[in-house]
């Protein structure tokens, strides 16, 4: 009762492909796919961005002159 058989999956196949065919279901592969390349390559380039870059961002300083002051 735990776990399903090899039977049962074949059914769930054989009904997804019924209902979605074959080609649909290629297109949703090819899909799935293409975005986890996707976000792999983005977290491989985020790695390899230089740490100065995020520093130099921080330490930025922004002048101005306060014309209100309220408080909240």
């Amino acid at each position: 009762m735990g776990s399903f058989s090899i039977w049962h999956w074949l059914i769930v196949l054989v009904v997804v492909l019924l209902i979605f065919g074959t080609k649909k279901l290629r297109n949703v592969g090819g899909d799935l796919g293409g975005a986890v390349k996707g976000f792999k390559d983005a977290m491989r380039e985020e790695q390899s961005k230089p740490k100065l870059e995020d520093e130099t961002e921080r330490s930025k300083t922004v002048e101005g002159e306060v014309t209100e002051k309220t408080r909240h």
